[in-house]
């Protein structure tokens, strides 16, 4: 099947995700991951049919069984490529209501779906990304953070608490797997994506948004960092963002 190396994309979408996938696809096979398979058949189906190469499955992330079992059914069908990249993107656990109306399943969703899911992906694929540093750019695993990775906003104490610790076990992968020549890295995504959910979303800046195919080719410059100049965070935000 494939000969090219292999970038995995958990968490595709409309924005973000699907356009991360759709750089990498410039230059390597793709999998895409997503609960539900609507998110991503089109994708694949556009990615195909412009000459690359794509493999879709549904898997939840946070249930390590079922993760491995997509992550086997991945490598079965690209025939044990390299792993080259791998993201990790998740939209999930998002609770905004005020502290003391958050269940205690709610705010077990906010810790699952960042750092639960994290730790399943960071698992599984940092044993073949350590076998990839003879690659033509240096192995690389990317999370996706927000905001509140850095800054819990009241309403917010679930989700910035998994994204807080989505960052934690990014800063230590870096810091152990760095010296390994794994380029670990976390992004920082402050402000609306621009996605067909938020198109009605009104500012009187025409350009207020984040464009998702411009915060796919930063995941793509980061991934084609050299050793010597790993960069483990990025804030990406519109120029008129207040922060």
């Amino acid at each position: 099947m494939a000969t090219k190396p292999v970038a995995i994309i958990v968490g595709v979408g409309a924005g973000t995700g699907a356009s991360v996938a759709r750089r990498f696809a410039k230059e390597y096979s793709v999998a895409v991951i997503a609960r539900n398979p609507e998110n991503y058949d089109p994708l694949v189906a556009e990615i195909n049919s412009s000459g690359g190469q794509a493999f879709g499955v549904s898997a939840d992330v946070t249930d390590s069984n079922a993760w491995q079992s997509a992550f086997n059914q991945i490598f079965k069908h690209f025939k044990d490529a390299p792993l080259a990249a791998a993201v990790f993107n998740p939209g999930g656990g998002v609770t905004w209501k005020p502290f003391l109306e958050i269940t205690e399943d709610e705010f077990a969703v906010g810790l699952n779906s960042q750092a639960t899911g994290a730790f399943n992906f960071a698992k599984s694929t940092l044993p073949l990304l350590l076998k990839s540093t003879n690659l033509q750019h240096p192995p690389t695993l990317i999370f996706t953070g927000a905001t509140a990775s850095v800054r819990g906003s009241a309403n917010f104490a679930a989700f910035a608490a998994g994204k807080f610790a989505l960052r934690a076990l990014a800063q230590s992968l870096a810091r152990e797997f760095g010296p390994q020549g794994v380029h670990v890295a976390h992004i920082v995504v402050d402000g609306v994506i621009d996605i067909p959910r938020t198109k009605e979303w009104k500012n009187e800046h025409p350009d207020a948004k984040l464009d998702p195919a411009a915060i796919a080719d930063t995941y793509w410059h980061l991934h084609t960092q050299p050793r010597t100049t790993f960069g483990f965070e990025l804030d990406l935000r519109p120029y008129i963002e207040k922060w």
